[in-house]
């Protein structure tokens, strides 16, 4: 396909709102709400900056549809929310994402996509040695959010969970896939530093060898929370007459410790000038259980469990990732990463809103409600004069005075482009599963680092460059055939503003600008006439826009 010279707004193209084009907010908000907006303008006064304004209404509705449900709007979705005249219509569209029958698959396939990257990462269960299975993790995740299961209890049963990895095994338990391949090896010490830092934003992997520097973890307590998993054993269940893996039955099993007495079930460890020391299961907070090792006397994750429920740092964690989610950076940096070593940007707000996720049940959507009716979600994402310092990119301390730009991440690019065009919606679902899995592997970059860190190169990188520009979902993404997305267009009966209007409300939720129709003009004279082969360089040169593939 020749690709015109043309560059339809390469860079990320910002406007301020006017008056004509923003809903006007909702006269009445959650008290939540309001107390999020008085902390957040207070500290914009405190360092004398003003907020930009407030983001148009197709551009806002752009962002909650890929923040809730993990993609753009389809056009009859967007000119559906655009022509509405509710005054309180934003409101009503975050009601909808979360609650209509119509949106509740893709709301918890998008939020099971999401924990399952923070449980086991974007690369767990994918190797087949792994004894973590992926469709067990989703398939419980799913449920959970569809459910809308509080997240108390979802942290519970993550922590606590006993029974099979896989799908159509007896004892199915798709929790349990979070610990599965974190217990057996250098006796759970993943297990520990990973419940430890999702749960509870306590990053205390250094501590597994001498005391942190920085914060108040020492070595003793690393040893005393690891305590809590030496009950626990990932079971091996192979393929009848093979050695291959079928499945794992995470199960408790008593300990006689590593002093060997049932009754006193300690662990040993050794600080860095040779001294062997004694732990007993002891929480962050120093409540401490049973020392025996017998199940029936004290089942110590469990015991693990209920303490995390009663403990602010569970609260805290919650919505610190997900103000990160909606807003681009959390209350910290790292995210999870909480304590006096770290102090939080809005500490007072970052501690009511822990304790309102409590009061209120810990019910997700309730949260995300309060965070996308907030003003600094509305608000756009062009920096101006008035709050240029505001930069976390900078180093600063985020003050959301500005929406941050941030990347689309790789699930929510393709789930746009398959919405956008159809592209890759084809077959079962369990044929759609695997062409999507297939498409994302080509991101991961999995490290043999104790903590199983991985990364992903969809971020700019030259395998996603040359996956926008030529890879097979592009390729049908620009399809111009009969049926396709910009076939259909192509075969309409409107005149030629109104194609080009449908293509740049699909793609950026706005239409092209007086400029961008003249290069159109002349790119169909360019092309003889043809005006599929117009729309289709031009949608092509948009679907690689920084304007396309941002969250703005």
């Amino acid at each position: 396909m020749l690709r015109p010279v043309l560059v339809f707004s390469s860079a990320v193209v910002l406007c301020f709102a006017t008056a004509a084009t923003v809903s006007a907010q909702a006269t009445s908000q959650p008290e939540q709400v309001v107390a999020i907006d008085k902390a957040i303008e207070q500290n914009w006064a405190d360092y004398e900056i003003r907020p930009s304004g407030i983001v148009d209404d197709g551009k806002w509705c752009r962002r909650v549809y890929l923040d809730i449900i993990g993609r753009i709007p389809s056009l009859e979705e967007l000119n559906a929310f655009l022509g509405s005249r509710d005054r309180n219509k934003r409101q009503a569209l975050v009601q909808t994402l979360l609650y209509d029958d119509r949106y509740t698959e893709e709301y918890a396939r998008n939020w099971s996509t999401i924990w399952a990257n923070v449980l086991i990462g974007r690369s767990g269960g994918t190797d087949r040695r792994s004894l973590t299975n992926r469709d067990g993790m989703l398939k419980y995740l799913r449920d959970s959010f569809a459910l809308n299961k509080p997240y108390n209890q979802m942290v519970y049963e993550l922590v606590a969970a006993e029974g099979s990895t896989k799908p159509g095994t007896e004892n199915f338990n798709g929790a349990v896939n979070f610990l599965a391949d974190k217990v057996n090896d250098e006796k759970g010490v993943l297990a520990t530093s990973s419940v430890s830092r999702v749960f509870l934003g306590q990053q205390v992997q250094c501590t597994q060898c001498h005391n942190h520097p920085f914060n108040q973890w020492k070595q003793q307590k690393f040893w005393e929370f690891n305590a809590f998993f030496r009950q626990t054993r990932a079971l091996r269940r192979y393929v009848d007459g093979t050695r291959d893996i079928d499945h794992v039955e995470l199960v408790n099993e008593d300990t006689a410790g590593e002093g060997g007495d049932p009754e006193d079930a300690m662990i040993f460890y050794e600080l860095r000038n040779g001294l062997t020391k004694v732990a007993y299961p002891v929480f962050i907070d120093g409540q401490e259980i049973s020392h025996s090792g017998f199940v029936s006397d004290s089942n110590r994750r469990e015991e693990l469990a209920k303490l995390m429920m009663g403990n602010e740092f569970m609260d805290k964690m919650f919505v610190n990732r997900m103000w990160a989610h909606f807003l681009g950076y959390g209350f910290t940096k790292p995210v999870d990463d909480l304590g006096p070593h770290n102090p939080a940007s809005h500490p007072e707000l970052l501690e009511y809103l822990g304790q309102q996720v409590r009061k209120h049940s810990y019910d997700p959507k309730q949260l995300i409600e309060w965070i996308t009716m907030s003003k600094p979600y509305q608000l756009s994402a062009q920096m101006t004069t008035a709050n240029e310092i505001d930069d976390p990119t900078m180093g600063e301390m985020p003050k959301f005075s500005h929406f941050y730009l941030r990347q689309m991440q790789a699930e929510e690019l393709y789930q746009s482009l398959v919405t956008a065009t159809g592209a890759g919606a084809y077959g079962s679902y369990e044929k759609q599963e695997q062409e999507r899995r297939k498409w994302l592997s080509q991101f991961v970059v999995a490290f043999g680092t104790d903590e199983g860190d991985e990364a992903t190169t969809f971020n700019g990188s030259i395998p996603q460059a040359l996956m926008m520009f030529n890879g097979d979902l592009i390729k049908k993404a620009t399809a111009t055939s009969k049926g396709s997305f910009l076939g259909d267009i192509a075969s309409d009966d409107d005149r030629l503003r109104a194609k080009l209007d449908n293509v740049f409300l699909t793609g950026v939720a706005r239409r092209p600008t007086r400029m961008e129709q003249t290069m159109a003009s002349k790119l169909l004279a360019a092309r003889g006439g043809d005006e599929a082969a117009m729309l289709q360089d031009i949608w092509w040169a948009l679907l690689n826009s920084n304007e396309f593939i941002m969250q703005h």
